[in-house]
């Protein structure tokens, strides 16, 4: 690249060639503010937040589109810049529905700062508004358009993160909004439900569609026993819903917290991951030794399963029959649990924490039924649950650690942990099939070629003689060449796991929302690092950290299920799939 030298507010800095005045200064420390801009992503100037001076140019330039250039003098905070700026926002505010105080977004809102950055204290342009929709008919989105700011960074998100592209511009002028086709709900299009477009939306125009309710009634019914689990994820990423640095590892204070709000017993999904290894790594081994359909791909992410449903229906006999933790454990909790504790299963109330909006469609699938109730109640994502601590007044920062509860389905390894990072399903699964095939203890359980932020990883596994090859992919447009090598026969692959979110559940679509000053600027990146380091952490002090070696589950099978892939842990523990429409509108 050739150095490119230019002045930033009369410094002297140094730039790539190609670069824009915003990679430029913020590769130099020095902060430009933006709205519609996201890193990688999207860069459209829309919102004219970015406006910065240039010596000799005519108007005001938007930093995130202008390349720099050999002599270029630049001013950030210029009268004129930051009067530009600040027109800018009075004129999005102009039309944009200003009930702060009731959106989810209040506090955490890019737009709400933004004002306070730049002293926006009146409504200078009021006028007329353009006619909005608010759409509810999704489980997991909500989409109100008169909060949308046009900046098109979900249009962008859907279509460069995932190869979609459901969301897009319509109508002209001040009619302009952003929705599915036909301003249709997210339930007639090919929606993965899972939830990134929500936490790159800067403003409350995309939000997750809250339970708190449903779980504040069921813990209030003296007649309901209502039980919490949470994902591994969750805890990398709680602390930051009050105020703590991001990749905060906080299981024991999430589980006191739990406890405060009143739940009658709080557990950890791990134990469910445990258990879909165990099922899952038996339905490998199975179609490797007798052969099934492979490659076999994972399935514990219901935004992927959402995602082939539509896409690639022809290659659904490659997916695991195996459900998804958190479903695997309420059917256990709603069957084992209830005989041992004498508790009629109608009265269970199972409650998962999840890092995912798509959990919330999940629950719902009538292939996921196992008997006449649901094997889970109700899904909070990581900020419901926050709002939920709030709401119960519990001070977090007092909190004690505390462990979750231990009787029957309280234990879990570290192998269960790492499910929530990109590769830890394979891991997981490698560790558990590896020590089975070798028939010994396994000294080494880390697989390194299993880790990491890469959007595509590969590797080929010894497994007692036998080499097979492994593949990782997390977002769909990472996930679709792997996807079309299978469609087309000419796969290596003996195993692949497919996460729907880039990074996997630490960046789900439920997860704390990273403020884009933090996410996008100097400080910001590697904030999925940090989080995947919380829970690898968790891994290495674990006691146990090989999901076969958890004593509880080998009891579940011994006193309950029989063994991995018998009748009755088909009917509890696998799922079926089938093939969507991409565009039920057109019907």
């Amino acid at each position: 690249m050739t150095a490119v030298h230019l002045k930033i507010n009369n410094r002297d800095v140094t730039a790539e060639s190609g670069q824009t005045i915003l990679e430029a200064a913020r590769a130099n420390g020095i902060y430009i503010p933006t709205l519609c801009y996201l890193k990688d992503i999207n860069k459209s100037g829309a919102c004219r937040v970015c406006l910065v001076e240039v010596k000799r140019a005519r108007t005001l330039l938007s930093a995130c589109t202008t390349p720099v250039s050999e002599g270029m003098e630049v001013f950030t905070n210029s009268e004129r810049a930051l009067r530009g700026r600040k027109n800018s926002v009075e004129l999005i505010m102009s039309n944009h529905n200003k009930n702060c105080l009731s959106c989810k977004r209040n506090q955490n809102c890019e737009l709400q700062r933004l004002c306070e950055e730049l002293g926006v204290r009146e409504n200078r342009f009021e006028g007329e508004k353009t006619p909005a929709t608010l759409e509810s008919a999704s489980y997991g989105i909500v989409r109100d358009t008169s909060k949308c700011i046009l900046c098109q960074r979900c249009v962008e998100t859907c279509k460069k993160v995932q190869g979609l592209g459901i969301l897009g511009l319509q109508n002209r002028g001040f009619k302009t909004i952003v929705g599915p086709v036909y301003n249709s709900s997210f339930n007639d299009v090919n929606c993965m439900q899972c939830g990134q477009c929500v936490i790159n939306c800067p403003v409350g125009a995309l939000t997750e569609k809250e339970d708190i309710d449903r779980v504040v009634e069921a813990l209030n019914d003296p007649n309901k026993t209502v039980i919490v689990q949470t994902a591994p994820a969750v805890r990398a990423s709680l602390g930051e819903e009050f105020g703590m640095p991001i990749g905060s590892r906080v299981t024991g204070k999430m589980v006191a917290a739990l406890k405060a709000c009143g739940f009658d017993r709080v557990y950890d999904t791990n134990y469910g991951a445990d258990l879909t290894i165990m099922e899952e790594g038996n339905e490998l081994l199975e179609r490797v030794t007798k052969g099934g359909v492979l490659p076999m791909m994972t399935s514990c992410s219901p935004g992927w399963i959402r995602y082939i449903e539509y896409q690639y229906p022809e290659l659904l006999p490659h997916l695991s029959s195996a459900k998804s933790p958190h479903m695997m454990f309420g059917a256990i909790t709603k069957t084992y649990w209830a005989k041992n504790k004498g508790i009629d299963p109608k009265d269970i109330f199972v409650v998962s924490i999840m890092p995912c909006i798509a959990k919330k469609s999940e629950i719902q699938r009538p292939e996921n039924k196992t008997a006449e109730y649901v094997d889970v109640d109700a899904v909070l994502t990581t900020r419901e649950c926050g709002r939920l601590i709030k709401m119960f007044g519990v001070e977090w920062d007092e909190l004690e650690d505390d462990t979750f509860d231990e009787d029957l389905l309280g234990d879990y390894t570290g192998a269960a942990v790492i499910f929530g990072a990109t590769g830890g399903v394979m891991e997981a699964a490698l560790r558990t099939v590896k020590q089975k095939l070798d028939g010994k203890k396994l000294e080494k359980v880390d697989f390194e070629a299993c880790r990491g932020m890469a959007g595509v990883k590969e590797a080929e596994v010894d497994l007692n003689g036998t080499k097979i090859w492994i593949a990782i992919a997390s977002s769909m447009t990472c996930a679709k060449p792997l996807l079309e090598e299978v469609k087309n026969k000419t796969s290596k692959y003996t195993f692949i796991e497919i996460m729907g979110c880039p990074g996997g559940c630490i960046n789900g679509g439920g997860q704390s929302i990273i403020p884009s000053r933090i996410k996008n600027g100097k400080l910001g990146y590697g904030y999925k690092e940090l989080r995947m380091k919380a829970l690898y952490d968790e891994d290495v002090i674990s006691d146990l950290r090989i999901s076969s070696d958890n004593v509880q589950i080998q009891d579940l099978y011994k006193n309950f299920l029989g063994e991995p892939g018998s009748e009755l842990a088909e009917h509890l523990l696998h799922t079926s799939y089938t093939p969507k429409k991409k565009f039920n509108i057109l019907d």
